[in-house]
């Protein structure tokens, strides 16, 4: 029985006088897969971040925060070092997180609604959750 390729069967593979035999690590390069979806793997990571919910403060809380701010205004000249714990709203997704740093703060604008610490980070008054420092144990003695 003969093939339809009978005629080439036997033949050596035919070799290029212009280019050099290719390595098998580059052949096989050549069909590996590629990214069909590009940006598939960004989007499941994206997906799969994690983001916290915004706490709403109760009006004690809310209370207690704003006589905290009062006491770090009258101690203001005395650059007291303080730690503060506020939300950040995520850009890309609903939620965010809450982050604390510690610092001074350098001034309190109620017009901007914003608290201006002395390193240059500023803190919307809105997103604070909570201040600590040792100038509220003063106050409370």
């Amino acid at each position: 029985m003969s093939g339809i390729y009978d005629d080439i069967i036997d033949r050596k593979r035919p070799v290029s006088r212009r280019a050099d035999k290719m390595s098998i690590s580059d052949r096989a390069a050549q069909f590996s897969p590629f990214a069909a979806l590009s940006g598939y793997e960004e989007a499941v990571e994206e997906t799969a971040r994690l983001t916290d919910e915004k706490k709403t403060l109760t009006d004690e809380a809310v209370a207690v925060l704003n006589a905290k701010l009062q006491t770090v205004l009258r101690y203001l000249d005395k650059s007291p070092k303080l730690k503060i714990c506020y939300f950040i709203p995520d850009d890309r997704k609903s939620g965010g997180e809450y982050v604390t740093v510690r610092g001074v703060i350098k001034r309190i604008d109620d017009y901007e609604g914003c608290l201006f610490m002395a390193d240059g980070l500023i803190i919307p008054l809105g997103q604070i959750r909570e201040i600590e420092g040792k100038i509220f144990d003063v106050e409370e003695k």
